[in-house]
């Protein structure tokens, strides 16, 4: 039963970084230097793009829950807070780290470090939903 709540989780990440990069799609291309036809990425027809980010929350779902379990956080209140946390304070100081090495924008980062947060809380949210 875990697995398919880790499969859920990710998915759940997954979806929210849809929604996300929905909302931001024009600060996030004109800020990530991908090439940009018709006002669309060039590579969005690329599917391994998509399947590496599903892959990859489902592995981020998969260790979050090792945690929670670990450290016995329960209720919905604590997997978003908890989530949230381990997105801001593990993933957004990682990527702070590359991006500044980068000498990527800051409007890149901050969209991505939002997502990060987002969805380690999506994450959070749906382990302890079941």
């Amino acid at each position: 039963m875990e697995f398919i709540n880790v499969i859920a989780a990710g998915v759940a990440a997954w979806m929210f970084g849809a929604i996300w990069y929905s909302v931001f799609a024009k600060p996030w291309m004109a800020s990530s230097g991908v090439e940009v036809v018709d006002g669309k990425p060039a590579n969005q027809s690329n599917a391994l793009p998509y399947i590496i980010s599903i892959v990859g929350a489902v592995i981020v779902a998969g260790m979050m829950r090792h945690i929670f379990e670990g450290s016995g956080v329960t209720g919905l209140g604590r997997g978003l807070l908890y989530g949230a946390g381990l997105g801001a304070f593990i993933s957004v100081p990682w990527l702070s780290a590359n991006y500044g090495f980068a000498g990527r924008p800051l409007m890149h980062w901050a969209i991505d470090a939002g997502y990060a947060i987002g969805g380690c809380a999506a994450i959070g949210l749906v382990l302890n939903a079941f």
